[in-house]
């Protein structure tokens, strides 16, 4: 089973899955992310904090899921292993739209033909979801600079865009409050992965 944690930067999803790493510690789950650890994954990284041209980056963006669906997602679920995957396409749908905007017409079409042959669409999808103006407090507290993602405008349109996934795929999606408790949150998800587990 592929489970992915989504939502914008902010919102809880490292300290959810450090969480997530020991209550689910029995199950033996694989945990990745993306951008993963390849060299393709230091490249999109390098690419953001460069600001390189929008379409170069999608491009590092759906090079990197493709090395990590092949070399990680597709290897531990023909294991039958749970897989939980902080980032995954979702991610960037919503951000890679709002930056592709001027340059492609319909960004996510763009994004999801050109991986739809090969990449494997998650079973659970937890979206984190806070205000925006919390996200950004929360982001100045931790960090000493930010990424050209990290601005009020940006984060409002892809939490826009997140929504806009729900609505289109709700039963994939499970919407959690950010700003409960961490413990709680942390609770709810490992119940709902243990429920889905057969």
């Amino acid at each position: 089973m592929l489970v992915t944690i989504e939502g914008i930067d902010g919102t809880g999803k490292s300290t959810l899955i450090e969480g997530l790493k020991t209550e689910l510690a029995d199950l033996n789950p694989v945990f990745t992310r993306e951008p993963g650890s390849s060299w393709i994954g230091g490249a999109v990284r390098r690419g953001i904090k460069e600001e390189i041209n929008p379409i170069a980056e999608a491009l590092l963006f759906v090079a990197d899921h493709a090395v990590h669906v092949n070399t990680v997602i597709r290897p531990a679920l023909r294991e039958k292993k749970l897989v939980i995957s902080d980032r995954y396409s979702d991610s960037r749908y919503v951000y890679q739209s709002k930056t592709l905007k001027g340059y492609i017409a319909d960004p996510v079409k763009w994004l999801k033909d050109m991986q739809s042959e090969w990449t494997v669409v998650p079973d659970i999808t937890f979206l984190l979801v806070l205000p925006v103006e919390e996200s950004l407090r929360r982001i100045n507290a931790e960090r000493e600079s930010t990424e050209h993602f990290e601005s009020d405008g940006v984060l409002r349109e892809v939490q826009e865009n997140y929504m806009k996934l729900t609505e289109e795929e709700p039963k994939r999606f499970v919407i959690v409050d950010a700003k409960k408790d961490k413990e709680e949150i942390l609770k709810f998800v490992a119940s709902v992965i243990r429920s889905k587990i057969v």
